[in-house]
């Protein structure tokens, strides 16, 4: 064996069990509101994660979960929220009931 060979593999086998204990780094998904619908309808998503909302609309709405979480998102601005809970919601505008959109939330 070559000198320092076995600090090279040491050394690349640390760097290899450091970047597989590294989390995947949380995303910003975005979901847009326009002519009152979600877009998607359907996010899928990691604890960690942010969901934005995109208010492409002239008026307010908002993302709700009965019984649960509520954001406001007015005209022509975002508004976010970052995931905390693993589990699967439904959510509507308040001012908009039939504007409906779910988030899949993994651990």
């Amino acid at each position: 064996m070559r000198p320092g060979a076995s600090n090279r593999r040491l050394w690349f086998a640390a760097l290899a069990l450091a970047i597989a204990a590294t989390p995947a780094a949380a995303e910003t998904i975005q979901v847009t509101i326009d002519k009152l619908v979600f877009s998607p309808a359907t996010v899928e998503a990691k604890v960690g994660d942010t969901i934005e909302w995109v208010n492409k609309d002239v008026f307010a709405h908002t993302a709700t979960v009965k019984g649960g979480w509520e954001v406001m998102i007015p005209p022509k601005k975002s508004a976010s929220l970052t995931l905390k809970v693993a589990g699967a919601v439904d959510y509507f505008c308040r001012f908009h009931p039939n504007m409906k959109g779910r988030l899949v939330v993994a651990p």
